[in-house]
C-alpha cells in the first residue's frame, strides 16, 4: 500500500517541476533504523524516480540526496557497510530496466531527533517515514519546504 503511495507521490513531484532536466533531488528516511532493511525503502524510491522519469520519457535527476534519519543511538555504520550491496542493487535495476540515465545516489547520516529541524530550507523534495512520525502530535510540514 505504501509503495503505491510513494509512486504516487513521485509521479506527482516530477510532473509538477518545469525545469528539467532535474540536476539534484534530495530524499529523507526519517526513522530509517539500522537493521537490513534500512535501505529498503530508498531503493524503492530511487527506482520510482528512475521508473516515473523514463515513462514520462525525461532523464533522471542527476543526482538524489539520500539522507538517513534516526536518533544519534543508531548503528549508522551498519547502514554504510551495506552500501555496496545497495549500489550493486541498484545498478542491476537500471541494467534491467533499462533506466540508462539512472541516478547518482549519494547517501548521508542525519542523526538527531526530528522533533527539531534536520533539513536546511528548500533541500528536500520527498520526505519518507513509516514508523515514525506516529510519535508527534503536530507535525510542521514547513520546516521542510
Amino acid at each position: 500500500m505504501t509503495n503505491q503511495a510513494t509512486k504516487k507521490a513521485i509521479m506527482e513531484i516530477l510532473c509538477s517541476t518545469n525545469r528539467w532536466p532535474i540536476m539534484k533531488m534530495g530524499i529523507a528516511d526519517l526513522g530509517c533504523s539500522s537493521g537490513p532493511n534500512a535501505l529498503r525503502v530508498i531503493s524503492e524510491i530511487v527506482e520510482a524516480i528512475n521508473a516515473t522519469s523514463s515513462m514520462l520519457n525525461r532523464p533522471a535527476p542527476k543526482e538524489l540526496m539520500l539522507y538517513m534519519n534516526d536518533l544519534f543511538t543508531n548503528d549508522f555504520n551498519n547502514i554504510f557497510a551495506s552500501l555496496p550491496s545497495f549500489h550493486k542493487k541498484l545498478s542491476q535495476q537500471k541494467r534491467n530496466n533499462n533506466h540508462d540515465n539512472g541516478s547518482n545516489c549519494f547517501v548521508s547520516a542525519v542523526p538527531g531527533t526530528f522533533y527539531g529541524r534536520l533539513f536546511p530550507t528548500k533541500s528536500l523534495h520527498f520526505v519518507h517515514s513509516s514508523s515514525s512520525l506516529h510519535w508527534l502530535s503536530q507535525v510542521n510540514l514547513l520546516s521542510y519546504t
